[in-house]
């Protein structure tokens, strides 16, 4: 009783939030999606990502391991479901991007600050700065034909993710004041990314709802299976066992959906799968918690 309740303690937050943004679109009240998502990446997720490094108590060979043990997750999974989509005769170009990321940043990363604390929130940035460059370059690459490396290097999050690596490392601190501007700047980006998160999915539309059940069903049992897998073989300790675990069972991100619309992929096969999987999230990923915790 005392595991499901601390289960409930974690997960409501977050699908609560959610819930707020997707009613609030159904309301027709206005959301400027654009602005909001350009502002917590630009400004509020960085400094989440550069306060919780710099400040982290997480030793230096546990925080090593566990970027091996991301960067292996990462590739083997793309290597996984490249076969698959091949086996099971998907187009390339709209299924491999949706199956590979997950949403690591608006649903990975507030799970795992509400059940793994700041330690959690060490870990769990690690692991989206390596999808995010993953995404970056080969996601896009996936869905329109060409790289973005350009791309990596004017994102605040890389940079915020090497600042913080780089402050840890050496013991350094920013002063005061300027730590606690950021670490406000920080503390609104769970709730803005959990919000949008539900505004995306109300505006999503689909009619490709069958294929994306089965499919998203697959994603989940591939990536808990992976990643299940993979912190055994590099011996994490709980906290960071835990993290990996649920980053890869995160639903398909929402900027999957984006990619295919801009790059005139299915993206009414990839919408179905945001939502579906996203759906499936709320069931499963309380489970996937019960048997990290």
């Amino acid at each position: 009783m005392n595991l499901i309740l601390t289960v409930f303690e974690i997960v409501a937050p977050v699908f609560l939030l959610s819930g707020i943004g997707f009613t609030w679109v159904k309301l027709g009240f206005e959301y400027r999606l654009q602005f909001v998502t350009r502002f917590a990446m630009t400004l509020a997720v960085p400094s989440l990502i550069f306060v919780a490094l710099m400040q982290t108590e997480i030793p230096g060979g546990d925080l090593s391991r566990f970027t091996l043990a991301t960067i292996a997750a990462n590739l083997i999974l793309a290597v996984v479901f490249w076969v698959l989509v091949r086996v099971l005769k998907l187009e390339q170009r709209t299924y491999l991007s949706p199956l590979i990321f997950g949403n690591t940043g608006n649903l990975g990363l507030p799970l795992c600050i509400f059940a793994f604390g700041q330690a959690g929130l060490g870990y769990a940035v690690i692991f989206l700065a390596v999808t995010a460059l993953f995404s970056f370059t080969y996601g896009i690459y996936l869905v329109a034909g060409k790289g973005a490396f350009g791309k990596v290097v004017r994102e605040p999050m890389v940079w915020a993710t090497l600042l913080g690596a780089l402050f840890l490392w050496r013991g350094w601190e920013t002063p005061l004041f300027l730590t606690n501007t950021l670490d406000l700047l920080g503390q609104m980006a769970v709730p803005m990314m959990l919000i949008t998160v539900g505004v995306a999915i109300a505006r999503l539309t689909t009619h490709s709802l069958g294929q994306a059940v089965w499919l998203s069903m697959l994603k989940l049992a591939v990536c808990f299976a992976l990643g299940w897998g993979i912190a055994v073989a590099f011996e994490l300790e709980m906290i960071a066992f835990g993290v990996l675990v649920v980053q890869m069972c995160t639903p398909v991100a929402v900027t999957s959906y984006l990619l295919a619309e801009r790059f005139n992929a299915n993206s009414d096969a990839v919408a179905g799968m945001v939502m579906v999987s996203t759906l499936l999230s709320v069931a499963a990923l309380p489970v996937v918690l019960a048997m990290v915790l």
